[in-house]
């Protein structure tokens, strides 16, 4: 499942396993850090991404730690 930056609803995001909750926040902060390159390079068309993005992570990591398996970093 890939979300694009888009806003994925606390409740979805409860339903899933912790597994694919963090695989997917893996995959919420490579693109971010993706998306930061493409900012700082001039080649990004919709800047309003990084902020869905970053939001998407808070909803993952605040569900990982009502869960009491967040991990540090």
């Amino acid at each position: 499942m890939i979300w694009r930056a888009q806003p994925v609803k606390a409740v979805t995001l409860r339903n899933m396993p912790t597994v694919e909750l963090q695989d997917q926040l893996e995959k919420d902060r490579q693109e971010l850090f993706n998306l930061r390159f493409q900012s700082a390079t001039q080649q990004m068309e919709n800047t309003r991404r990084i902020r869905g993005v970053r939001k998407n992570i808070a909803r993952i990591l605040t569900i990982l730690s009502e869960r009491g398996l967040r991990e540090v970093g």
